[in-house]
């Protein structure tokens, strides 16, 4: 059995359990149209849930990939948003993976402490499988390709007008607070609605914290904040979660896991593609870890379907150093009060939350934001 992705690279150890053939033909005995299970053929590295590919038998489908929630953090109705989201955009040409429904209408099913969904399977080269989230794409060609299916999917997503999921929805890439004009009142509401969070920032100093490495970035950011325009993103850009076409189709054929799905605003969603394939976090503290030459092509990928405007172009350099803060905070919660992880929980408040931040104050992070504008005005600017 495989290990997982962790908040180092891969471990052993797995957080939640893999899925048995038992417990997937109890779920899939909800969907009449599926044939009974065979096996299961592969277990997902990363983290957060536990996911599969199962080989049925018999007429239909000869696999589907099931996916296992603790329902402390994914519930019925909250996966049914992030399913019509993806809908939506089905509905308007995105090669979105398909969520199939039980007898009852459901997308998805409790049982016990567990919530689950079914996903037919989908078209396209699982390229980035053995690759983790904070890893460059395989080539500037992919890096745009990249870029430019997120601004297709930008375009797709404006309509879908669902409230905003991260109030109260733990890891999703959220800008609930620092969306609002005074960060750290807003924060402190925030985490008070978030399940065990508060309790396990009680023994440190976070309000300091917030006020000493996040105020500065948000000064800048709060001035601009009129111009956001809200829409749903897919909240966890990279190459792992799109499937690849190869040859003479070779380009995006399937976009995968809206799990961190929210609405923000594409440019904050634009920023969350950035951060998590342009910087090779997990070298730090060694130097050099921005990758300039993808993010040059995944901007120009993007820009070639989307131009951002002006304002657009300076919210995407003010949200680059906070579009992890909500994760990060709720991350904190997810490894000490649901894993009881004390050591995961400490990275991600100190080398998550507080030192991503801290690398943007560096030499070669603000280096990066400098580059920025200069790298988006290479295309002229949308109108407004």
């Amino acid at each position: 059995m495989p290990g997982q992705f962790g908040v180092h690279g891969v471990q052993d150890k797995r957080d939640w359990p893999p899925l048995t053939e038992a417990e997937v033909a109890g779920v899939l005995s909800h969907y009449a149209s599926l044939s009974p299970v065979t096996s299961i053929l592969w277990h997902s590295m990363r983290p957060f849930s536990a996911a599969g590919i199962v080989l049925l038998k018999g007429d239909g489908p000869k696999t589907v990939v099931v996916k296992r929630h603790h329902t402390q953090l994914r519930s019925v109705a909250a996966l049914e948003v992030e399913h019509a989201f993806m809908q939506h955009l089905r509905e308007r040409g995105l090669p979105v993976t398909t969520v199939l429904s039980t007898g009852n209408g459901a997308t998805a099913v409790t049982q016990g402490i567990w919530t689950y969904e079914v996903f037919l399977p989908s078209d396209g080269e699982d390229l980035y499988r053995d690759t983790m989230s904070w890893q460059p794409y395989q080539s500037a060609d992919h890096a745009r390709i990249a870029g430019a299916e997120l601004a297709r999917l930008h375009k797709a997503a404006e309509g879908f007008d669902a409230p905003a999921r991260g109030e109260t929805c733990p890891l999703v890439s959220s800008m609930v607070a620092v969306g609002q004009a005074e960060l750290l009142p807003a924060l402190r509401a925030w985490v008070a609605r978030q399940p065990g969070l508060a309790q396990q920032l009680a023994g440190r100093p976070w309000e300091q914290d917030v006020q000493t490495v996040l105020e500065p970035f948000h000064a800048k950011l709060r001035p601009l904040l009129a111009d956001v325009r809200p829409c749903w993103g897919h909240g966890d850009w990279h190459g792992s979660n799109l499937l690849w076409g190869t040859g003479d189709e070779a380009g995006v054929a399937s976009v995968l896991d809206f799990g961190m799905a929210d609405r923000t605003c594409a440019v904050f969603d634009l920023a969350v593609a950035l951060e998590r394939s342009g910087v090779k976090w997990l070298d730090l503290p060694s130097p050099g870890v921005v990758v300039y030459p993808q993010m040059q092509a995944l901007l120009a990928g993007y820009q070639s379907v989307r131009p951002l405007s002006e304002a657009e172009r300076a919210l995407l350099v003010a949200f680059m150093p906070l579009v992890h803060v909500e994760f990060a905070f709720s991350e904190v919660a997810y490894f000490g009060t649901l894993l009881k992880d004390a050591a995961s929980a400490e990275v991600a408040y100190t080398e998550y939350l507080l030192d991503h931040a801290r690398w943007f104050a560096s030499k070669e992070g603000r280096a990066l934001l400098r580059w920025l504008p200069t790298e988006l005005a290479r295309v002229p600017a949308a109108r407004p």
